[in-house]
């Protein structure tokens, strides 16, 4: 899992996007290439959505990906509502049953009602100099990410689906072993994992927002040491940024990091500038410009 986005629908603020970015094609730590196929066959991907703000999901989607003999995958996208939408989501009802995976340069999307799925490769919206970043944050403007490919899941719903006004969202994926689904990753704000060292990482990863009080500590430990915070100020950043969800009301216009998250909101300039406590303000990159003005609004992938 990469990155999680949610803004309303352009032009239609009675419909949501709701993004879901995984499986980069380039890796940064350690360097190189990943996965050749898009998604894993039998994983779970899952938009979580809490709906009143005790950070335990409310309703789910979730969609699961299969493969046929010639290599070409298709995508079930499912809808859980109440209780349920807590646990693993790989029943409930189907929303969008065998849509193609989109891997070429057009964007190939799926119609079921008043919601639109696209899966497939995509150019990767995120901006960051990372190499910046692993140099003591010695920022050039180096965008890492400006020819790098990501897959993406591409959600559009009315936002009535969504529960009520004011949710917050996080994502998750899980990958289905013989113990077993065991969640791999997760998240809602961006960058989190830049305070986990080792096995609060791993703890955290396999963890869920209703717990992440028990990550306040570790939390405010790196910002005292990377922003010279006071431990009291360090502990009063470190639960803004706790529980890892991101707040959305598609009632209004999204900007990260007060309302959901849009594909040009500069969430590096904004993590940074937090973590060092104004220290470092930027890393001199910005949008990417190869954006869509439409359905699924992420660019064709790079060759």
């Amino acid at each position: 899992m990469t990155d999680l986005y949610a803004f309303p629908k352009p032009g239609d603020p009675g419909k949501s996007i709701l993004v879901l970015n995984v499986h980069p094609s380039v890796g940064v730590n350690p360097p190189g290439p990943t996965t050749k196929e898009p998604f894993a066959p039998g994983a779970l991907y899952e938009f979580k959505i809490d709906t009143d703000d005790d950070a335990v999901a409310d309703i789910a989607y979730s969609v699961q990906f299969s493969s046929s003999e010639d290599g070409k995958q298709t995508a079930t996208l499912r809808r859980i509502q109440g209780e349920r939408a807590a646990g693993v989501c790989d029943d409930g009802e189907v929303i969008v049953e065998a849509a193609p995976v989109s891997v070429g340069r057009e964007a190939v999307a799926t119609t079921a009602g008043d919601c639109r799925l696209f899966c497939g490769r995509r150019s990767d919206p995120f901006f960051f100099d990372a190499n910046g970043f692993f140099n003591k944050m010695q920022f050039t403007g180096d965008d890492f990410f400006s020819d790098k490919n990501v897959c993406s899941i591409v959600l559009e719903v009315p936002n009535s689906a969504l529960g009520t006004n004011v949710v917050g969202l996080w994502a998750r994926t899980l990958d289905n072993t013989r113990e077993g689904w065991i969640q791999a990753d997760r998240g809602g704000m961006p960058m989190q994992a830049v305070f986990l060292p080792g096995e609060s990482r791993e703890a955290y990863l396999d963890g869920d927002p209703a717990h992440d009080d028990r990550f306040i500590g570790v939390f405010a430990h790196e910002l005292e040491r990377s922003g010279g915070y006071t431990l009291e100020n360090a502990v009063s950043v470190a639960r803004k940024l706790l529980p890892d969800v991101l707040p959305y009301d598609p009632r209004r216009p999204a900007r990260f990091p007060d309302n959901g998250r849009t594909l040009t909101d500069d969430v590096v300039d904004e993590f940074f500038s937090m973590l060092t406590n104004g220290r470092v303000t930027g890393d001199k990159v910005g949008p990417h410009r190869d954006l869509l003005g439409e359905f699924p609004y992420l660019g064709p992938p790079h060759d």
